[in-house]
């Protein structure tokens, strides 16, 4: 009986280590190291063994070159030549304005319109 307690302990042990290295593995590389100087801004896949990739170090982008046997700088530039820009928020379009989309199934204040219609069709009397 002590036997077979003592195997189904370690049967409980190899499977909580075999939990814990897959959790370990499935956390991305990227999130392991903090304040990292380091990060990818863009990569571009030029053939089957060879891209081109924008690194930012700091303040500066470098622009390698990578293939499956070696790495080479192409280009120094500023990090702020590669920043994509902030998207602006939409337009709100008004219902009661005039436009192109006036009068067709396109048009909010046409919805609107069958919606009232609606409505008022629908109430008891």
């Amino acid at each position: 009986m002590a036997d077979l307690l003592r195997v189904f302990i370690a049967l409980l042990l190899v499977l909580a280590a075999l939990w814990l290295a897959a959790r370990l593995a499935r956390r991305p590389m990227r999130n392991r190291r903090r304040g990292g100087a380091l990060d990818v801004l863009a990569r571009t896949q030029l053939s089957r063994g060879a891209s081109v990739a924008v690194i930012q170090v700091d303040k500066t982008a470098l622009v390698l070159g990578v293939t499956d046997h070696q790495v080479n700088l192409l280009h120094v530039a500023d990090a702020d030549a590669f920043a994509v820009p902030e998207p602006r928020p939409p337009l709100k379009p008004e219902l009661d304005q005039p436009g192109s989309l006036a009068g067709s199934a396109l048009s909010p204040s046409t919805w609107k319109q069958a919606l009232d219609a609606l409505r008022e069709r629908s109430v008891r009397k």
